[in-house]
């Protein structure tokens, strides 16, 4: 095909080197995308580090406005960072000087000026600005620079994210999250997307949602995806997925969301032992890339970077024997038996820098996949990973039940109905193997790093009891 034949042709050189050729004018296809310029050429506000005294053009919004004499102070937030304009009567052109009164919080913007050097920045720049153009007008934004209950922000939550403590949260939840998966991949495990509607029940069957299904019942909205990866173990032996978990948990506790995001991993020839090393190596390996991209963002949160350094640290283990007696010489009245709840564990690592588990719960209180004891079978082999400071439980995991018979024992046990898991007793006849797995809360990992004491904030727009939108 010819070029006059062909109005664009495309060379690839990589991403983000593509050669466009036009028989048009390209100036046509430049206005259908409201610029002069292609979209990875684009100039954001951590492009213009190293760029002092040359002049560029970004796009944002608004965050604060302030003047002093014949100067005037704005910051500009595009998504990549925030920076501070400077308008300077004589300098700026006086139509922008003239239109800052007119410069509302969260009004979107073209900017172009000057790049500075700055002390106060994320990135030690600001911007000596030359002009102004408003994109579109914010006219008595409902969230002022003060104080709004929570309640009202939460009502408020889809403009609420754009506030600078939000924007450093979801900054610092996205890099944990790229940091898990980062790991993951580093060590070769595949991911497998498990069903959010299932009729299997992984967890408590009080805590279902259900959901009407065409005539053949009721499905219900996944508590896990756990059930899937065992499945999956035999094809690629390391398995993980990472999506949406629902639980109709009639609970207000600061720690509880009826939907949250979670990270399930599953190993095929992992013991108990080898699931504990492997969460720490992760809890591990996610602080320090925090650590090593996100201290600006720790520091809006107001999170001592230092607490999280001696995170680093190896991490306590105690069998949950061992903590019944821990938590009975700190004055609990728990017996042994019964399940520790957020009192227990927050008592269990007040005086500890570093996170711990508990293994080995009695099986009473943990479900029925879970492998016994051979040793105390009283007891399963699992644990869960509790972080320090009083933010709890951030990972649940257990060694499998290999054994089909002690298996189909378990689910009838528990009178769940033997139909819905033939599929799953099926692993245990086609080549069992131990293997181990966890889940992960993201929104409670979030939590404890940035410390942010309630988990309704380190999710985008948090699912309650009470609530349901935005």
């Amino acid at each position: 095909m010819f070029e006059a034949e062909c109005p664009l042709m495309m060379t690839h050189l990589g991403w983000g080197k593509q050669i466009y050729k036009f028989s048009a004018d390209r100036a046509h296809i430049e206005n259908l995308a409201g610029n002069t310029m292609r979209w990875n050429e684009r100039m954001y506000i951590r492009d213009l580090v190293g760029k002092t005294g040359e002049t560029h053009t970004i796009c944002g919004w608004i965050q604060f406005t302030r003047k002093s004499g014949k100067i005037r102070f704005l910051g500009i937030r595009d998504g990549s960072s925030i920076i501070q304009g400077v308008m300077v009567k004589g300098e700026t052109e006086e139509a922008a000087f003239e239109l800052f009164k007119d410069l509302r919080q969260e009004c979107s913007v073209r900017i172009t000026g000057v790049v500075q050097e700055s002390k106060q920045s994320q990135y030690k720049i600001e911007l000596l600005i030359k002009s102004v153009e408003i994109l579109g007008k914010s006219d008595q934004y409902p969230i002022t620079p003060k104080e709004h209950g929570i309640d009202y922000l939460l009502s408020n939550r889809h403009l609420w994210l754009r506030s600078k403590k939000q924007v450093a949260l979801f900054q610092i939840r996205s890099r944990i999250i790229q940091a898990i998966r980062d790991f993951l991949f580093k060590h070769h495990f595949i991911q497998m997307d498990s069903p959010i509607l299932t009729r299997s029940v992984g967890e408590d069957p009080a805590g279902l949602f259900g959901v009407d299904y065409f005539d053949m019942g009721t499905a219900y909205l996944a508590q896990t995806g756990q059930l899937y990866l065992e499945a999956s173990i035999a094809a690629h032996a390391n398995v993980f997925c990472f999506g949406p978990t629902f639980r109709a948990e009639k609970s207000k506790t600061r720690r509880h969301l009826t939907e949250f995001w979670m990270m399930e991993a599953e190993m095929a020839f992992f013991d108990n032992d080898d699931n504990m090393d492997f969460q720490e190596d992760l809890i591990r390996f996610v602080v320090e890339e925090v650590l090593n991209h996100c201290e600006w963002y720790l520091q809006q949160l107001e999170r001592d970077p230092d607490v999280l350094r001696k995170i680093l640290s190896p991490f306590k283990r105690y069998s949950y024997s061992e903590a019944i007696d821990f938590l009975k010489a700190k004055g609990s009245n728990i017996e042994w038996g019964e399940d520790l709840g957020a009192g227990e564990e927050t008592l269990l690592t007040e005086d500890s820098t570093v996170p711990a588990f508990v293994y080995d719960y009695p099986k009473q209180v943990k479900a029925f996949y879970m492998k016994e004891n051979e040793e105390d079978p009283r007891t399963v082999k699992c644990s869960d990973l509790l972080a320090p400071e009083g933010f709890g439980e951030i990972i649940g995991g257990s060694q499998r039940e290999d054994s089909h018979d002690k298996l189909l024992a378990r689910i009838k046990e528990e009178q769940l109905p033997v139909e819905n898991y033939e599929w799953y007793l099926d692993l245990r006849k086609f080549g069992t193997v131990i293997h181990s797995g966890f889940g992960l809360g993201v929104e409670r990992l979030v939590g404890w790093i940035c410390g942010v004491p309630h988990v309704r904030e380190t999710i985008p727009f948090p699912r309650l009891m009470e609530r349901l939108t935005p």
